[in-house]
């Protein structure tokens, strides 16, 4: 298993993502995943936000992370499908990542669903949805030998019988799971058993911990934390973290564990480095 870490940690400290570049290399962490932005955004082109625009040029970037020493394990192109825009805004998001991460060396593509039902829909229609979404960018996907990956982040995907439906939509090794540690608990799930039942179609994995605060006031009311406001190892969800690291390693998963909590300039994210390198 390998260790990277999401650029999210950094969000609340306006580092751009070569801020980022330089912080993995000093840490010797090989792996990075980043959101995408499809068209520029003030906070971007000032350079306080740690993602990277589809505008940028993707073999400079490669080269750029070449020179630090680090890959991309993943980009994250997390638009909310199940919306009625997904079917527009976010198929189109995520035909120009799907492109873009080729030229740029990444081979998988973090996707979810909004934290609501949506207003007027039954699941069943938004299922039927989904599902063309799914066929439509998976199979372009595999022309460009790149995963798409389903992360459980909203109120379908963090849900076990609806993520089952989900990834069955297409019979193709390019539609995987996004495994997410975090989110999967503060959905009021079991973490463990998520995995359990998923480890065979999981190809990329979030360690995400969750406060003692956070889990007490809002378990089961949320799907989905962007990062834990604690270090990983240091939470409420520390146990099942352990547990489902463990059945990574009887599944020989050799994939990136992606660590996402609060960075605060990076001493957090310090910490939850040096746990996770001390358990595996």
């Amino acid at each position: 298993m390998q260790i990277g870490f999401h650029t999210d940690a950094f969000n609340s400290s306006y580092w751009n993502f070569e801020q980022c570049l330089g912080w993995a290399q000093k840490n010797q962490v090989e792996y990075i995943e980043c959101g995408t932005i499809d068209g520029v955004s003030w906070i971007h082109g000032l350079g306080y936000q740690p993602h990277l625009a589809l505008w940028e040029d993707p073999l400079a970037v490669r080269r750029k992370m070449e020179s630090y020493g680090v890959k991309f394990s993943q980009v994250d192109a997390a638009f909310p499908l199940s919306l009625p825009e997904g079917a527009t805004l976010g198929v189109e998001y995520i035909l120009h990542t799907i492109r873009w991460a080729k030229l740029a060396g990444c081979s998988f593509i973090d996707t979810t669903d909004d934290r609501n039902r949506p207003a007027g829909m039954t699941d069943l229609e938004v299922l039927a949805h989904l599902k063309k979404i799914y066929q439509h960018i998976v199979p372009v996907a595999e022309t460009y030998d790149i995963t798409i990956n389903v992360e459980p982040h909203g109120y379908y995907t963090t849900k076990p019988d609806f993520m089952e439906e989900i990834l069955s939509f297409c019979d193709s090794p390019s539609l995987r799971m996004n495994m997410d540690t975090g989110n999967t608990f503060i959905a009021g799930q079991d973490p463990v058993a998520f995995l359990e039942r998923f480890r065979d179609r999981t190809s990329h994995v979030h360690i995400k911990d969750v406060s003692q605060s956070l889990a007490a006031q809002s378990r089961g009311e949320l799907t989905g934390i962007a990062v834990s406001h604690c270090a990983i190892g240091q939470g409420v969800n520390k146990e099942n973290i352990l547990r489902c690291l463990s059945l990574l390693k009887e599944t020989a998963y050799s994939g990136v564990l992606s660590l996402e909590c609060e960075g605060q300039g990076g001493p957090m994210l310090e910490e939850s480095l040096s746990w996770i390198r001390e358990v595996l």
